[in-house]
């Protein structure tokens, strides 16, 4: 519990169910839609399948944070509009509430980031290998298929689970680590935003596994990350999620010319260009 001024607030009963603001609702959707609408222009083009080249360091960057826009920023309306409303509930009320709450979503965007440099330091150390078993003519199939069943199978780990009951509970998450100041809120911001990769992590894995810049599966798991974590009662589509991803592993391990959402690769992943 945290008492700020006249102002007192507990993870549980009535302000476990505060809406956020109106205003960092439409923030929120207004900037993911504008993500969307700049994917859809400047990746359009550049979805090759499975093994999709993830380009230079720089230009992975900034389609990553495009790509997290558009992915991610949906999934943050609680947790940013229950911030903002507990920030204009302190007595006196927090000075520049909308820094504060930037400063938050600067500390999440660290932590996602991160993630995806460790995903390009993977990718181009087995690219770096040129290993002739990852060939989509070869074992690229069994490969794309296995990361789809292992996302699955952490869809019904109980880390998972914390993790998931972490992003759908805002309220108790500030009421137990509530730090004052910009500081304060990009270190909230950054920690929330590690056990967000810990919540999503290998639904992320997959887009690396079915094309990096597949359109289809950017919204496709932007649906799944979003009703997760939002819609009452979410916690429990993690099954038929991993029902889904079981489904297509297999399907795309065992028949990957007919599987559906998955564009046959020009090459898997520029590999092993030079041995198929």
């Amino acid at each position: 519990m945290r008492t700020a001024g006249t102002s007192t607030w507990s993870g549980g009963g009535l302000l476990g169910r505060v809406l956020p603001p109106w205003g960092w609702w439409a923030v929120l959707l207004g900037l993911g839609l504008i993500a969307w609408l700049a994917v859809l222009l400047v990746m359009a083009d550049m979805d090759e399948g499975p093994g999709t080249p993830l380009h230079t360091l720089p230009v992975f960057i900034a389609g990553w944070v495009l790509m997290l826009a558009a992915m991610m920023l949906p999934t943050e309306l609680t947790y940013v509009g229950a911030f903002s409303a507990l920030l204009k509930s302190d007595d006196p009320p927090a000075a520049s509430p909308a820094i504060t709450v930037t400063c938050f979503l600067a500390g999440y965007w660290l932590a996602w980031i991160g993630y995806g440099l460790l995903a390009y330091v993977l990718d181009a150390l087995i690219r770096s290998a040129d290993l002739e078993l990852v060939s989509w003519f070869r074992a690229g199939p069994l490969l794309v298929g296995s990361v789809l069943v292992l996302a699955g199978l952490y869809q019904v780990s109980p880390l998972k689970r914390a993790c998931l009951n972490h992003c759908r509970s805002p309220i108790s998450y500030f009421a137990r680590h509530w730090r004052e100041g910009r500081a304060g809120a990009t270190a909230m911001g950054l920690q929330h935003g590690l056990v967000c990769v810990g919540c999503c992590w290998a639904l992320m894995a997959v887009m690396f596994a079915v094309g990096a810049m597949s359109l289809t599966w950017m919204a496709l798991l932007t649906v799944f990350m979003f009703a997760e974590k939002l819609l009452p009662h979410g916690e429990k589509l993690t099954v038929p999620i991993a029902c889904f991803l079981w489904a297509m592993g297999l399907w795309i391990a065992v028949s990957p010319d007919t599987a559906p959402l998955l564009k046959d690769p020009l090459l898997f992943g520029g590999i092993c260009r030079s041995v198929i």
